[in-house]
């Protein structure tokens, strides 16, 4: 009897073994919780790291956008700027860029102590009158007229952009021979208002602008003197590009000048004008650009 129940046991738990073990094999596969995936970028993501390096910093008088775009993560900001006269200096918005497809090719150009800002087209509405867009244009694209290009000087309120900035203004101007408005007010315009916003919130440590045509470098000033550190960007970039050097603008009066209003805030600026209306001269401007970068090195 004690053998029968010994028995008994064991083939009771060999039948519920077999039954376990069929029971597993019917029921199909068990359903694990997946793996996390590497983590990837999101179109978000991609949005973010965008907008970390371009921003709008104001809107035309017409409300087109007016765009900078930063390169490299430093903390001493280098600033340029193009198309303040829009369509009638059309090819500094070029230069501008060649600026920034330069530094996007060539991201180690930017030491790491510093950040390189373009803005492109400061005027964005005397550009669209020539070129038809704000955007990347060629200079194939400009086919307007000598007396459509001057009218391009100028934004959608007929006034002269770096007539508007706060240095000597006045609201009747000149432009060589000729009278032009400076506006209602110092920064009366959208365009320069928002030049005067980023300059005042970012305070960049120097600042290069382009204008045509007079091929040369000059040093800004407002009546304090010339700053030694502008003083110092004057020749090291006209030595580099091989632009002659000047201490003043002074082949006319020029009142409300953006440059001479960087220089009353104690902001070291120079203007670059670019020989003709219709060269981007950029090996030499590169070659600026580069020593101005050296420069602030460290």
């Amino acid at each position: 009897m004690k053998n029968f129940l010994i028995w008994l046991v064991v083939l009771i738990v060999v039948a519920g073994g077999a039954y376990f073990i069929y029971k597993g094999m019917t029921a199909g596969p068990t359903q694990l919780e997946p793996l996390p995936s590497s983590p990837v970028a999101t179109t978000t993501d991609t949005q973010a790291a965008t907008d970390k390096h371009e921003e709008q910093i104001g809107t035309s008088t017409q409300g087109r956008a007016i765009m900078a775009y930063h390169f490299g993560e430093g903390d001493t900001e280098l600033l340029f700027v193009g198309g303040i006269h829009g369509g009638y200096s059309w090819d500094t918005a070029l230069v501008a860029y060649e600026l920034m497809d330069y530094l996007a090719a060539n991201p180690s150009a930017v030491p790491a102590n510093e950040r390189v800002t373009v803005i492109p087209v400061l005027n964005p509405d005397g550009l669209y009158k020539v070129v038809g867009t704000t955007g990347r244009f060629a200079a194939a694209d400009v086919t307007a007229s000598a007396a459509v290009q001057a009218e391009g000087r100028f934004n959608a309120n007929e006034v002269d952009l770096n007539r508007n900035f706060d240095c000597d203004w006045k609201t009747t101007a000149v432009w060589q021979n000729k009278t032009v408005s400076g506006g209602t007010a110092a920064f009366s315009e959208p365009e320069s208002k928002a030049m005067q916003s980023y300059v005042e919130t970012q305070k960049p440590d120097a600042v290069v602008v382009w204008y045509s045509a007079a091929g040369g470098v000059f040093a800004s000033n407002c009546h304090n003197g010339t700053l030694p550190e502008t003083t110092a960007l004057t020749k090291l970039y006209a030595d580099a590009s091989g632009y002659k050097a000047y201490q003043s603008f002074d082949f006319y009066a020029v009142t409300g000048d953006m440059v001479n209003w960087l220089a009353k805030r104690g902001t070291p600026a120079i203007s670059v004008l670019l020989t003709t209306h219709g060269q981007v001269e950029w090996d030499k401007n590169r070659a600026g650009i580069k020593a101005v970068l050296q420069h602030y090195a460290q």
